[in-house]
């Protein structure tokens, strides 16, 4: 009896394998590269790999094709390019809404919650009393001023590809600031590190989820609240002359986007792809095995696919 059970056992088995191996097997419709976007900052190129290696799980060829910020989305309406697993509503929304027209397609949101905007490290409140209001951050411009700003406040701000319009905001709201934009991310958390140390002022561009929330103490600056008229009405607002006189959003959307080869072409991954969810805890773990770890992104993914097993096997059912 004890045989018997054991025999049923183990061919019960050997048949799950079996379906398992011929699911998988059966997945790559196409032997052509499914290409996966890579950007300028960490936790998407981490992501990137997770869902990359993923696909190679089920059997896929994967390309990692590098690409401007607001490029991408003309690059996945024409089909040249395939994934992209990090759509950030406030620096991407105008883009990816212009590529869903012209034929990319909404792979579904995270369940991140992300912010991007000005952000300052909390010692400063007892300079600039009034903070985070972003009046106070105004008439704190003097102490934020630079050889290079002159009399202005400096505010650093994100690679120029990121596609802001922190200058644009500037002029809009009549600050006493300068957007100064750094060439890539990593010069942001310098910046951020060397003053903090001195406990000096700074204003930096910052986002979450990013792992600098758990290694530093600070908040956002509160500009008008987000409106989308702000975007494109002058009359929103209070310079009735101007757009992007208000904030970013302050719970914008995390979402996906896929060239529309990507579901006709392979659409077991699709299916899969349309699955995939991150939250604010798993993109900021993400990030800091390369910012904080010192790993590579590919060691970074490899790890998270390890240690969140329960979680990507989910997106595969």
């Amino acid at each position: 009896m004890k045989i018997h059970f054991l025999g049923v056992a183990a061919a019960a088995l050997l048949a799950s394998s079996a379906l398992s191996f011929t699911a998988q097997a059966a997945a790559p419709e196409s032997t052509d590269p499914i290409r996966i976007v890579t950007n300028n900052w960490t936790s998407q190129v981490v992501l990137a790999n997770v869902v990359g290696q993923l696909l190679q799980k089920m059997g896929y060829n994967v390309e990692y094709k590098s690409s401007d910020t607001q490029l991408q989305f003309t690059a996945l309406a024409a089909g040249d390019m395939d994934f992209q697993v990090e759509v950030w509503e406030g620096s991407m929304a105008e883009s990816f809404d212009k590529s869903l027209a012209a034929g990319a397609v909404d792979y579904g949101a995270h369940n991140a919650v992300t912010r991007e905007d000005w952000w300052y490290p909390k010692y400063m409140n007892e300079m600039c009393p009034g903070l985070p209001d972003w009046k106070a951050l105004d008439a704190c411009a003097a102490k934020l001023a630079t050889a290079e700003t002159g009399g202005k406040g400096r505010f650093v701000g994100p690679p120029a590809d990121w596609g802001k319009h922190y200058s644009e905001r500037i002029q809009a709201l009549g600050m006493n600031f300068q957007e100064v934009p750094v060439g890539q991310a990593a010069t942001l958390w310098a910046e951020l590190q060397a003053a903090y140390d001195r406990k000096e002022p700074v204003v930096i561009f910052n986002w979450t989820p990013n792992f600098i929330e758990a290694k530093f103490d600070g908040e956002f600056v509160e500009f008008p609240k987000y409106e989308p008229a702000c975007l494109s009405d002058p009359k929103w607002g209070q310079n009735p002359d101007a757009v992007y006189d208000c904030g970013a959003p302050a719970s914008g959307y995390l979402k996906k986007a896929g060239s529309k080869t990507l579901g006709e072409k392979w659409p077991a991954a699709a299916a899969f792809l349309k699955k995939v969810d991150f939250s604010n805890p798993q993109i900021a773990t993400a990030a800091a095995m390369v910012d904080v770890d010192g790993m590579t992104p590919e060691e970074a993914a490899t790890k998270w696919i390890a240690d969140n097993e329960a979680t990507w096997k989910t997106w595969m059912n």
